[in-house]
């Protein structure tokens, strides 16, 4: 990937973080956007202490609900990996409707304008990689999270819709569809998930989170970053409009 410019939302953490340090491995010059500026500049630090022949990551701190500022942006990277989210668990009477909007705006909005920032200048090379961090919540509902689900769900479609637009022009679009992965927000959500199922904390994996995955353990975020690199590759070039699962067995039932 020696030459390919790369950025990654999402990217102070988590999947984000571990998909960097995957393609800034690879060579590629990695771009790093998030809100949080110390965490960034964390990543950024690590990265060239265990990468030190790795093009330097650049952080990009930025808040993405500033939708207004993405709006006329014209971003010259050859791939981008719509990574950034947040959760909120609460019955549907009780979400409240400026959480209900905020997840859409950075799980859906966002994505489709970074996309629409990035395709000219991929269109003018002939060559470009969309990958979506979506969810097993892509393909399948959970109570409690009608925020998160509808996102999801609208990031697969609008993945598809970019495949399609995208593969005259050497554009491939996928969607990665891990279950409950290894990263802060599954851990932030364990007392929520208690509270709203009256069960103690310690019994939320096993009663919650992986009741439905034939393999009992969370997924890890080096391994979603191993999938992300595929995608990226020039192996993965007829790979396109796909929702690949990493979910355990989950949706396969």
């Amino acid at each position: 990937m020696a030459g390919r410019r790369v950025l990654v939302t999402g990217a102070a953490s988590g999947i984000g973080a571990a998909i960097a340090r995957a393609l800034a491995a690879r060579g590629a010059a990695v771009t790093l956007a998030d809100r949080d500026a110390p965490a960034l500049e964390s990543v950024a630090a690590l990265l060239a202490e265990e990468l030190p022949d790795a093009a330097a990551a650049v952080p990009w701190v930025v808040d993405l609900l500033d939708t207004g500022a993405l709006s006329n942006e014209r971003l010259d990277f050859d791939i981008l990996v719509n990574n950034a989210g947040i959760q909120k668990i609460a019955p549907i009477e009780e979400f409240d409707p400026a959480d209900f909007r905020r997840i859409l705006t950075l799980m859906l909005e966002v994505p489709f304008l970074l996309t629409r920032a990035v395709l000219p200048g991929m269109y003018e090379r002939g060559f470009g990689r969309i990958i979506n961090v979506s969810s097993v919540h892509g393909l399948r509902a959970s109570p409690y999270k009608a925020a998160y689900v509808s996102a999801k769900h609208g990031l697969e479609g609008f993945s598809k819709v970019t495949a399609l637009e995208g593969g005259p022009h050497g554009v491939t679009s996928n969607c990665i569809n891990p279950g409950y992965v290894r990263t802060p927000l599954v851990e932030r959500q364990i007392a929520d998930q208690a509270r709203l199922h009256g069960i103690p904390e310690a019994e939320v994996l096993s009663r919650v989170m992986l009741t439905e995955s034939a393999i009992k353990r969370l997924v890890e975020p080096e391994e979603v970053a191993a999938l992300a690199a595929w995608l990226a590759s020039d192996d993965a070039g007829m790979v396109t409009g796909a929702s690949h699962a990493m979910d355990g067995g989950w949706s396969a039932r």
